[in-house]
């Protein structure tokens, strides 16, 4: 009997060291995240998640996270998010280990736009403080939408390269498609050398405050983005800077859609940034989204974007360098763009430009 007890209070105590909250959880199956959760320091190690169960941490407030293995989820997800972390405080440090979202399983060539269902997002990240060193391969769709602040993203690894490719259900097209690097809204979030490869925006900024993205290299997507399709929101104090852009859509855009009322984007500033192989725009700035050159609606404010600090454009010879397609009234000089030079491509279309000074078109 009593051999009994003292191996039900091993297999008891096996996710936690010690007592209360000072203690330190292991997670090697979904079957330890209730326990591990009640500790201030939690260690992930490899495993498996089984098809339609997400992994879902709901933290203490000041928990440490260590990834000790890869994670791999099954397919077979019917919704997202596959990951869920909550809690203020938070450091959670993947140390390089890989989060394997089975992408090749979902992807389709058509992504959100039908096809197979495709969970979104791959990791959903609510928490405050810092998240590093995570890698994530192969994302159904989006890959992290964040939707608290402050915090800081350093060093995070978006690889779906292998969506660039055909397969078999993509009738010739690059298979991933939606596959969005960072969807972010909140205020006081940064996002720091961070490597984004993928078919679609590489950082999307659709609301908030004093969010700095810097030193990150986006590849093969659409670039680094501002987005306004909520009606009544804001995106405000930003700084775009020193990131570097290799074969994308477009290198840096700000857009609305044609029906959002009521918001604003100001105050942005781009600074050295470095962009090349651009295939349609370098610099667009729009309000006809989803449209790149639509009739635009005016329902958005867009005022004082600047270019400082030798932000260098390059795009193919059939992509428009800059274009600005503004609703009536609704983009507001000026604007400095002293700091933006671009090569390679053709002078694109210009609707409803704000006094821009600094820049010759």
């Amino acid at each position: 009997m009593y051999a009994s007890l003292t191996l039900l209070s091993i297999l008891t105590l096996a996710s936690a060291t010690s007592a209360g909250s000072d203690c330190t959880g292991v997670i090697q199956s979904l079957n330890d995240v209730t326990s591990a959760v009640q500790c201030k320091t939690v260690n992930i190690n490899g495993f498996t998640v089984p098809s339609d169960q997400p992994f879902v941490l709901n933290l203490l407030n000041g928990t440490t996270v260590n990834v000790n293995g890869d994670i791999t989820f099954s397919d077979g997800f019917t919704k997202g998010p596959l990951f869920t972390v909550t809690g203020n405080d938070i450091t959670f440090n993947g140390n390089g280990y890989k989060w394997d979202g089975s992408g090749p399983s979902y992807w389709d060539g058509q992504g959100a736009s039908g096809g197979l269902t495709k969970p979104y997002p791959m990791m959903s990240v609510g928490i405050t403080g810092t998240i590093s060193g995570v890698y994530l391969l192969n994302t159904p769709m989006g890959a992290i939408g964040i939707w608290n602040g402050p915090l800081t993203v350093d060093g995070v690894t978006v690889d779906d390269r292998e969506g660039n490719y055909a397969n078999s259900r993509s009738s010739g097209a690059a298979a991933g498609r939606n596959t969005d690097g960072f969807d972010v809204g909140g205020d006081g979030i940064t996002i720091q050398n961070c490597t984004v490869i993928n078919q679609d925006d590489c950082i999307a900024i659709s609301w908030g405050t004093n969010i700095t993205v810097h030193d990150n290299y986006c590849e093969s997507g659409h670039g680094i983005s501002l987005t306004s399709s909520i009606s009544d929101t804001v995106i405000d104090n930003i700084v775009v800077s020193h990131n570097k852009l290799v074969d994308n859509e477009q290198a840096l855009r700000i857009k609305s859609s044609t029906t959002t009322q009521g918001s604003r984007v100001s105050n942005v500033v781009f600074e050295a940034n470095t962009a090349s192989g651009c295939t349609d725009f370098g610099v667009l700035i729009t309000q006809s989204y989803p449209a790149s050159l639509g009739t635009p609606g005016n329902g958005v404010d867009i005022s004082n974007i600047t270019f400082s600090d030798s932000n260098t454009i390059s795009t193919n010879s059939k992509a428009y360098m800059v274009a600005v397609n503004c609703g009536e009234g609704s983009c507001i000089g000026p604007w400095d763009w002293s700091g933006l030079v671009v090569e390679g491509g053709q002078v694109g279309p210009n609707t409803n430009r704000p006094e821009i000074t600094g820049f010759d078109f």
